[in-house]
């Protein structure tokens, strides 16, 4: 996911990112865990009105733009849409003026933009979890996103 000519990442970060919403649209929330060198950082925020994918696509995002200097990524989220978009869909919006296989726009195209674009500075590579089944990165990116829904509805 890196252009050839990009300086050699120095730092090798593992990232755990997870979206949720209450209601779908509705109040959401991201969440994301950091870890490198034996340091965790957790990031989280929350949006009044949104949707699940949205989410999802933000946490990768934020998880992204909080590294300062290039790095070597591991990014693990229980998102099929998220995933699949980056390994199987991208290229081809991106191909075709960021429409769909039949024409139609990409939607949520902003964040795609934007998640095409943070990744630019890494080597990222994604893989997929399943969604609560005890895996711990997982489970606390999903608790960082609901906490962010419920600070922002003030519970």
């Amino acid at each position: 996911m890196t252009k050839p000519d990009a300086p050699k990442p120095r730092t090798r970060v593992i990232a755990y990112t997870d979206g949720a919403c209450s209601g779908n649209p509705g109040p959401g929330g991201w969440g994301a865990v950091l870890i490198s060198g034996g340091r965790e950082k957790d990031l989280k925020g929350a949006e009044a009105s949104t949707t699940n994918n949205r989410m999802e696509l933000t946490a990768a995002i934020e998880a992204l733009r909080a590294l300062r200097h290039p790095c070597q990524v591991t990014l693990y989220t229980d998102s099929r849409y998220l995933v699949d978009g980056i390994t199987q869909w991208l290229g081809a919006w991106k191909a075709r003026g960021w429409k769909t296989a039949e024409r139609k726009p990409v939607k949520n195209v902003d964040l795609w933009q934007a998640l095409d674009q943070a990744l630019e500075p890494h080597r990222v590579t994604f893989h997929w979890v399943r969604g609560h089944s005890g895996n711990d990165g997982n489970e606390r990116a999903d608790r960082l996103a609901r906490e962010a829904i419920a600070e922002m509805l003030g519970k």
